[in-house]
């Protein structure tokens, strides 16, 4: 039995999930409501995703994939955009160890290739450092974007068709899900999104089909044990069907 089927009352075991995604929104309004330059909202951030990455540790969930960065943020001014990627960077020097120490394995998802070689170095460094950690698979999606992982998947499939590795009569929904990001890990069961906003904004739009989404109104940087802790008892009362009776 999972030790993720965690608490148990009289009889009954409350199921929390093994995969969580979260959009963390709301940094920038954080600084405005603040009084703080933006980008100082995006460091407070920071210290919300190592609390939530400690929360995942304690409640022994098995995957968390954060959405840090996506593609449609490169309409962002050039100055912000250079602050969040020299953050990307820096919190990958400085936290890399810490994630081996702690037994996570770190995933980037999204497409590499706008980022300088300085930053996807410092990716692949810290992938393999932690590839055999099997505590908590941590992702994080950066460049990334729901339509942009379908796209991707499709061009991969259109090769294989067209070297003849592949009918395209047998293509299927198992087809696809082979080619697109997380497809060999657990099924995202919940999505959180922080801020206020009612949307997945282009966020795993593949994989979420059937996850339970669960809204807050708090601002990402202030989202902390007890909101995290309401997420999950939320997951604990739905209901899922995915689709049956």
């Amino acid at each position: 039995m999972e030790k993720n089927k965690l608490i148990k009352k009289k009889q009954n075991i409350i199921f929390y999930p093994k995969h969580i995604a979260i959009i963390m929104d709301g940094n920038r309004r954080w600084a405005k409501k603040n009084k703080k330059l933006k980008f100082l909202g995006h460091r407070e951030g920071i210290k919300t995703v190592k609390k939530i990455i400690g929360l995942s540790l304690k409640y022994e969930i098995k995957a968390l994939t954060l959405y840090a960065f996506s593609s449609e943020n490169w309409k962002r001014s050039s100055n912000e955009v250079k602050f969040l990627m020299d953050l990307f960077k820096e919190v990958l020097d400085v936290e890399t160890i810490n994630l081996k120490k702690k037994n996570i394995r770190l995933k980037v998802i999204g497409n590499r290739n706008k980022f300088n070689s300085s930053l996807q170095d410092a990716i692949i460094q810290a992938e393999s450092l932690t590839k055999n950690n099997n505590k908590l698979l941590l992702n994080i999606a950066a460049n990334y974007g729901g339509r942009w992982d379908i796209t991707n998947s499709m061009k991969k499939i259109a090769l294989k068709v067209s070297k003849g590795l592949l009918n395209p009569n047998n293509i299927n929904e198992h087809i696809i899900n082979n080619y697109i990001c997380l497809n060999n890990i657990f099924p995202i069961d919940l999505v959180i999104r922080t801020g206020g906003e009612y949307r997945i904004s282009n966020f795993l739009i593949w994989q979420i089909a059937y996850s339970e989404l669960y809204f807050t109104k708090k601002l990402w940087p202030d989202f902390d044990k007890k909101d995290f802790q309401r997420a999950l008892n939320s997951f604990t009362k739905r209901n899922r069907r995915f689709g049956g009776d």
